[in-house]
């Protein structure tokens, strides 16, 4: 039998602003006030929140708090307290549930360079996040996918191209992952000072990044430089600057430990150093590797005491956790550890106000209108025009005229919305593929042709082939390929994929590159426009030197197709970067499992990129000049305040991504040949200027020695100012430019 003062505050709990008026009309107008009787327990509003988690632990069975403990935690009916599930998903939109706007894929998002772009971005999602939630509510649905508990976003470090999860990240390099992921979970939780509108999570916690076929099994073991240069850097910016919610250990190990048992990770470093205060959760059924991939126990109740008292509260996969109560039986933990977690597990639920009356909390008037709202599409669009990057024009080939007379379209990617989402996505009702972005752009009376034209990953069946025949007649072609989610991703999802999910050959389909020259030499000289979507690198030597000009889509969200049009026919100035260096080869890099940073990425290889970190050109040119600093000399508590003149040369209002990198003194360990330390979006209007301002703090110039120890080295430092890591000055990129300078750190 269920209290009745309880069974009141359950209609509180489930409705929301729709169905304030169906039970609880004598309330609504209360605010936060609630019945006497309910005053100084866990479901009182007006109480601290530590005091209402208290009481509300209090009044738990040893087995109701063991059931809380995991991800779909059951209702507690006697408490008139509902179930929740945990498990929810929003990469790059609220996913996995149903209609909601699709942005592009984590990646793109990074590729554009813009932390308030992505701020406005998550604020959107974390809106839909409401309203999905407050509609599922009222409907009964509280399953898997409809909660606010979002395990985004994913921090790792893209180290190595063949990883397939690489699409999931925000690229190479530590400081613009930091950037756009405390962006990211801002937006998403939102500014409220009582409520998060919805809860971020720093995933994969950490050193993460592949093999994927290995991860229930592998160990990764960076070295210390390694792992506090790049791989921590992020979680720490997010646990300390963001106030993320939420972390997720991985299913690897780091240091000989599975991630989810180390108490030196999840103990040591991220609560008592980085003063971390949310729940973590165990990546889903990673404590089950405790003994079946890591071994390094025998049963499922050590497993599950290794993991509690490592410091992991929540137990995504709900068969380990109920071993807690034989592991308690057994003396490998006591209840009071089992409480602690408990507690900042349910302090995360307060804090979305799952507790409290709806009429206390904002967020449950947030209606469904916003749901792929035209403001949320129109954001959409956005992302995905300043994601794309210009990789190739030669001789201005882009823009193409509106009133060009036949166009000819074809590739197996132009006409599909599978190339749209990458992995993790939700649905929409208005993905406009690439051929639709294309032909809602030009003129009536164009002619175009569409032809899907090659299978895309083996050949044709049927040799005929009317495509190539009629392609002499055309005024320009744009063929659209590359790869898809089907092709990379996460274990067991890309089922195109040999290898899990990961890119072991770096190449995309040889039949597409085959038909590419196929295109070429039909079209003798007429211009080619090549459009590649991908989540990762690809291998570009072969397909250059075929096109006239190279669009980098990714996977770029619903409004792609539309952005791509934009972008092809002037309508939009491309202005996307690239987050992570593409090598000529995979024979450029290091072994694939081998998480020692030398040889990787823009900071440490050694050998020439086809595409450097930071690379992407405009219609526009932008000419850097005037370089100053507001000193020669500094001391440690110093700033150096930088300023540059960008001036826009060409006839195209533009963006442009201004770049600032440094490179340090010698020393007897290894350092960055550059460094990524801050950037800057401008937009100018044709033959305008205008001064870009930095201003960084001497501490963050610390180097990392092979202790793992912070070392501001000092002598003499350059700085570089430009469009794109220094490296590309090496190798002759387009309109690229930089200008230079020096200070001393005494």
């Amino acid at each position: 039998m269920i209290n009745k003062s309880y069974k009141a505050i359950i209609i509180w709990v489930v409705c929301t602003a729709t169905c304030l008026n169906l039970s609880v009309g004598i309330y609504a107008n209360n605010g936060c006030n609630v019945p006497d009787s309910l005053k100084g327990t866990f479901w009182d509003p007006n109480l601290n929140i530590d005091i209402r988690v208290n009481d509300l632990v209090s009044r738990l069975t040893l087995e109701e708090k063991v059931k809380q403990l995991v991800y779909n935690a059951p209702a507690i009916e006697r408490l008139g307290i509902p179930e929740y599930n945990w498990w929810n998903e929003c990469l790059h939109g609220v996913a996995r549930n149903g209609r909601a706007t699709v942005f592009p894929q984590a990646i793109g998002m990074a590729a554009t360079f813009d932390d308030s772009l992505i701020y406005r971005i998550a604020s959107a999602i974390a809106d839909e996040a409401r309203a999905k939630f407050n509609a599922a509510i009222a409907i009964g649905n509280r399953g898997q996918y409809s909660g606010l508990t979002f395990w985004t976003p994913n921090i790792n470090i893209f180290r190595d191209p063949r990883w397939g999860r690489g699409q999931e990240t925000y690229g190479e390099d530590p400081y613009l992952t930091s950037r756009i992921g405390v962006a990211f979970v801002k937006g998403l939780q939102g500014n409220n000072p009582r409520y998060l509108k919805a809860a971020a999570c720093a995933k994969h916690y950490v050193v993460h990044s592949g093999p994927e076929a290995l991860r229930h099994e592998f160990n990764a073991v960076p070295t210390k430089k390694d792992f506090i240069e790049t791989y921590t850097p992020a979680f720490e910016a997010l646990a300390k600057e963001a106030k993320v919610e939420g972390f997720m250990c991985a299913y690897n190990r780091t240091f000989n430990e599975p991630c989810c048992g180390s108490k030196y990770l999840l103990t040591d470093l991220l609560r008592n150093q980085w003063g971390f205060d949310g729940y973590i959760t165990s990546d889903c059924w990673a404590i089950v590797d405790f003994y079946q991939g890591h071994k390094v126990v025998e049963t499922p109740e050590e497993a599950a005491a290794m993991a509690l008292k490592a410091g992991v509260e929540l137990d995504c996969g709900n068969v380990f956790y109920p071993h807690l109560i034989t592991a308690i039986e057994k003396g490998l933990l006591t209840e009071s550890e089992v409480d602690a977690r408990l507690k900042h597990l349910l302090r995360t639920r307060f804090k979305l106000g799952l507790f409290d009356p709806p009429a206390c909390n904002p967020y449950n008037q947030v209606s469904e209108d916003v749901i792929n709202s035209p403001q949320h599409k129109a954001l959409a669009l956005e992302a995905a025009e300043k994601s794309i990057v210009l990789l190739k024009n030669a001789n201005h080939v882009l823009p193409l005229p509106k009133d060009i007379k036949y166009l000819y379209v074809l590739g197996p990617n132009a006409n599909t919305s599978e190339v749209l989402i990458g992995n993790y996505y939700g649905q929409s009702g208005d993905m406009s593929p690439i051929l639709a972005g294309i032909t809602a752009k030009v003129n009536a009376g164009t002619k175009i042709q569409y032809k899907y034209a090659f299978l895309p990953d083996r050949k044709n069946i049927n040799s005929m082939d009317w495509v190539l025949g009629d392609l002499p007649e055309v005024d320009a072609a744009i063929c659209v390929m590359g790869i898809s989610g089907l092709f990379e991703g996460e274990e067991g999802e890309s089922i195109a994929s040999p290898t899990k999910g990961d890119r072991l050959d770096y190449s995309i389909p040889h039949v597409q590159i085959e038909y590419l020259k196929k295109v070429r030499n039909a079209l003798k000289n007429k211009p080619l426009i090549l459009v590649l979507t991908a989540g990762s690198p690809i291998d570009m030597t072969e397909i250059e030197p075929l096109a006239d000009a190279i669009l980098y889509a990714w996977y770029p969200g619903e409004q792609g197709g539309y952005a791509v049009g934009n972008i092809i026919f002037g309508d939009a100035v491309p202005s996307g970067r690239l987050p992570i260096t593409f090598p000529k080869s995979f024979d450029q890099l290091p072994p694939y499992e081998d998480y020692s940073m030398e040889g990787r990425t823009y900071k440490y290889m050694k050998s020439e990129p086809m595409y450097p970190f930071g690379f992407g050109l405009s219609y526009s040119t932008f000419k850097y000049s005037d370089i100053t600093t507001n000193s020669k000399k500094y001391k440690s508590r110093d700033n150096i305040k930088i300023s540059v003149k960008v001036k826009n040369m060409g006839q195209f209002p533009a963006e442009e991504v201004v770049q600032l990198y440094f490179s340090v003194p010698s020393a007897k360990f290894r350092t960055p040949q550059f460094d990524l330390k801050q950037f800057r979006r401008v937009k100018l209007q044709p033959q305008e200027e205008c001064k870009v301002e930095f201003d960084i703090p001497i501490e963050k110039l610390y180097s990392i020695d092979d202790q793992g120890n912070k070392i501001l080295l000092k002598g003499q430092y350059k700085l570089f100012v430009g469009g794109a890591c220094p490296l590309a000055r090496s190798i002759e990129l387009g309109a690229s430019q930089w200008v230079e300078s020096s200070v001393i750190i005494q």
